[in-house]
């Protein structure tokens, strides 16, 4: 089978499945594993990816109210790898090609068009269904089961480490509003609220199962998060720090709880969050280690996976549940 992706968290599962040597192709944001790296890349986006926070809302915007598309797809390239399968996703035009956008371009092709795999998780759940779904699809449905397994776990193991069950109440966990853009302010739903109870947090104003939402600077305020980690959509930890004045200048900045007790960290939401690839069961540890700073896990974040945000200041000696 010769598999082409256009998503990296698909990429990331496709290699823990057991098909890097498949990966003939990929997307030009697909760097994990590093193994990939060599792949062609067969898409481009169409507007300045580089850019700040608001600049890149303002791009996306425009494009989209005129009506084109945000990616681009060598199909001479596409064609010339003969892919088998071809796997993309259906939930975000702003995020990669989506599966109508391809179907569309595939229609041209003449003779076997290659099988178009769309992935479209809603809930942590839905991540770990997607990908026994996908490893179905590329003939190892075994492979598929003892990877999903072995995350389950990881997690299962976290969960017992804190103390938590299906039987604590919510409300006696520590709230956390997890942001995925600084300009203008949106706060992650989808998969995230769920990531956030299995770390032990509450999310707050993000609903699980729905798309991430904009959210008024005063609806944060009211709900005064314990823990505030920062995820912007497609950003590292240097890129978000880059564009954080769109937050720290915002008026009661620092009269906010997790400001004043120093819990506001920055997180690489590129790899892990918006990213609900096979590095989810990390993902939950890192931030399980942001909500809890005393928590003891084997390893501790790297500085590219977490910064606090005030390192002057002490963080509070929170327990181990």
């Amino acid at each position: 089978m010769r598999i082409v992706s256009l998503l990296p968290a698909a990429t990331e599962w496709v290699c823990a499945l057991g098909g890097a040597e498949a990966l003939v192709g990929r997307s030009h944001e697909c760097d994990y594993p590093p193994e990939v790296d060599d792949r062609p890349v067969v898409t481009s986006a169409t507007f300045d990816a580089e850019a700040d926070s608001a600049a890149i809302d303002q791009a996306v915007q425009s494009q989209i109210q005129d009506g084109l598309s945000l990616y681009e797809v060598d199909l001479e390239q596409l064609r010339a790898l003969k892919p088998d399968l071809i796997v993309t996703q259906d939930q975000c035009d702003v995020c990669a090609v989506s599966r109508p956008e391809l179907e569309d371009q595939l229609a041209e092709w003449t003779g076997g068009s290659p099988t178009v795999f769309s992935m479209q998780p809603q809930s942590l759940k839905d991540v770990m269904d997607e990908a026994l779904r996908l490893g179905r699809t590329m003939g190892d449905f075994e492979t598929a089961m003892q990877v999903v397994g072995d995350i389950e776990k990881r997690i299962q193991l976290l969960r017992d480490q804190l103390g938590i069950d299906r039987r604590t109440d919510p409300e006696t966990l520590p709230s956390v509003a997890c942001i995925e853009w600084l300009e203008p302010l949106m706060i992650a739903g989808h998969w995230m609220p769920d990531v956030v109870e299995m770390a032990g947090g509450r999310a707050i104003l993000g609903t699980a199962g729905k798309p991430t939402q904009r959210v008024d600077w005063s609806s944060l305020r009211e709900e005064d998060p314990d823990v505030l980690v920062c995820m912007p959509c497609g950003f590292s930890v240097e890129e978000t720090q880059r564009d954080l004045h769109y937050l720290t200048d915002r008026p009661g900045w620092s009269d906010l709880t997790a400001v004043r007790d120093g819990r506001v960290a920055v997180l690489d939401g590129d790899a892990y969050y918006n990213r609900p690839g096979s590095r989810i069961g990390r993902a939950i540890e890192v931030l399980a280690l942001t909500i809890y700073p005393s928590l003891s896990l084997p390893s501790a974040p790297a500085p590219w996976e977490r910064q606090w945000l005030f390192r002057d200041r002490k963080h509070p000696n929170v327990s181990e549940r």
